[in-house]
């Protein structure tokens, strides 16, 4: 039985065909997509566990499709990995802005993707066997573990997987102040090298989407973060 279906979205065939050797010797099933359209349509129609696309990509580039993504309720919480060059920074950030959880940079070795692969899913799989019915709330704010739900005032809140681990994180322990690097191990685990800034995009983008109680996490000059009591 595959570990779990992974999604490639690459224009280059030769990659996806390395990518999906080297996956499936351990154990996954890989599908491929030569354009963003295809791969659209293969993410919604299949829902696999997580999804790795380039940025550069014919027609809609990755970072078009990862914005899709995340407005399609079927695949708004399927974690996604990009493929960046390493002087599309920019791009990097504005990804991580449209809810990518992860990036690789090219060139990449297959064993550095799978781990990558690996930190994402044991993250997801950590998230869903949470108590069971457990539920935080923090004024009108409700983050139910359970369902991976978060809602405002009644009003729900489609977040990405590391968003919600983030918010979670930080709603668990209202008050106390916690540094980047200790975000960045709590969201994305200490197998994965990211930098600081990493957070500081996450922490933007997960502020937007909670509007007015998005005040609630707030910044500590020189220190962190933390989520008022």
């Amino acid at each position: 039985m595959a570990k779990g279906t992974i999604l490639v979205i690459d224009d280059e065939k030769d990659l996806i065909e390395l990518v999906s050797y080297n996956l499936e010797k351990e154990g996954y099933l890989v599908k491929g997509a030569l354009d963003g359209e295809s791969g659209l349509a293969t993410a919604v129609r299949d829902a696999p566990d997580i999804i790795i696309v380039d940025l550069m990509l014919p027609g809609i580039d990755g970072l078009e499709v990862c914005q899709r993504l995340r407005s399609e309720t079927r695949t708004a919480r399927i974690p996604i990995i990009m493929l960046t060059a390493k002087s599309a920074e920019p791009d990097r950030i504005v990804g991580l802005e449209l809810g990518a959880d992860d990036y690789v940079t090219k060139p990449f070795s297959p064993r550095e993707l799978a781990a990558r692969i690996k930190a994402v899913l044991r993250r997801t799989s950590a998230q869903s066997v949470s108590a069971p019915s457990a539920v935080i709330r923090r004024d009108k704010l409700t983050i139910d573990l359970d369902r991976r739900e978060v809602s405002c005032e009644g009003n729900s809140i489609v977040l990405t997987p590391t968003e919600f681990r983030l918010l979670h994180f930080l709603a668990d322990h209202p008050g106390r102040v916690f540094s980047r690097s200790e975000l960045i191990d709590a969201a994305l685990g200490q197998e994965v090298s990211v930098v600081d800034r990493t957070i500081d995009v996450h922490i933007t983008g997960l502020r937007k989407k909670l509007g007015d109680y998005g005040e609630w996490i707030e910044t500590v000059r020189g220190f962190g973060y933390r989520f008022k009591e």
